[in-house]
């Protein structure tokens, strides 16, 4: 049928699974966001952070440009890990989400319920023909309308995940194992960034600066998200 045989002649159509049950053209997919730069979310019952690396090996281009923290809502913020093509058309589809649900409802919408409808998307493009899955994942966090810190995960398959701390992308496994070791549930959001600041340290393959990092937060204060400025992440930096 598709002119070769083997396991290769399944990675062609998204909808044809391989006689062991996969589907190739999404592990494709979760390879690109492997491949990604490494995002690390934490929470705590003080809020919840993002710590990013903009990194970049083109000495010609310039690092303001590299985008990979985005605000969905006042209270909702994500990070990318894979193609920043399609995670930038998910992120203005989140945006327009949170905006109907606020419109039609007179409340902001809880991460959950955003989560649950992202997926939903990335799953539907795992399921038709003529497409191809989205080869990103997010990270997102926030406080939601009841206080609570939220943070969860979507993958390209369409699954999704709540988590107290995670990672994505490049050396993700390692960086889970330190998260795993020092991970402390009513910890500040200074002690939750140098954290994530000290992951990317240790799980980098070359050595990374400050300017390097990107650090957005949500409190459980006023619930608002916001970006860390750059002469605090030197600070924290050189305490982590």
């Amino acid at each position: 049928m598709f002119g070769r045989g083997g396991a290769g002649a399944y990675d062609r159509v998204v909808t044809m699974f391989s006689p062991d049950g996969r589907l190739f053209q999404v592990e494709f997919a979760l390879e690109a966001v492997r491949r990604g730069s490494l995002a690390v979310a934490i929470k705590s019952t003080k809020g919840a952070i993002i710590v990013v690396l903009k990194k970049t090996n083109d000495k010609l281009r310039d690092p303001d440009t590299i985008k990979k923290v985005f605000q969905v809502d006042d209270h909702i913020g994500c990070a990318i890990s894979g193609l920043h093509a399609d995670s930038r058309v998910l992120v203005n589809w989140a945006r327009v989400q949170a905006q109907y649900y606020k419109l039609n409802y007179g409340e902001s919408m809880k991460l959950q319920t955003l989560v649950r409808r992202l997926a939903d998307v990335k799953q539907m493009y795992t399921q038709s023909g003529g497409i191809r899955p989205f080869g990103c994942a997010f990270i997102l966090i926030s406080v939601d309308p009841d206080g609570i810190p939220q943070l969860m995960t979507t993958s390209p398959s369409g699954r999704f995940s709540s988590w107290k701390a995670t990672a994505l992308g490049q050396n993700e496994d390692r960086a889970r194992d330190i998260l795993k070791e020092n991970y402390k549930e009513d910890a500040s959001l200074e002690d939750l960034m140098k954290l994530g600041i000290k992951v990317q340290k240790q799980t980098s393959e070359e050595e990374i600066t400050a300017e390097d990092v990107e650090i957005a937060f949500v409190n459980n204060v006023d619930r608002k998200f916001d970006f860390v400025p750059q002469k605090k992440i030197k600070l924290l930096f050189n305490q982590a």
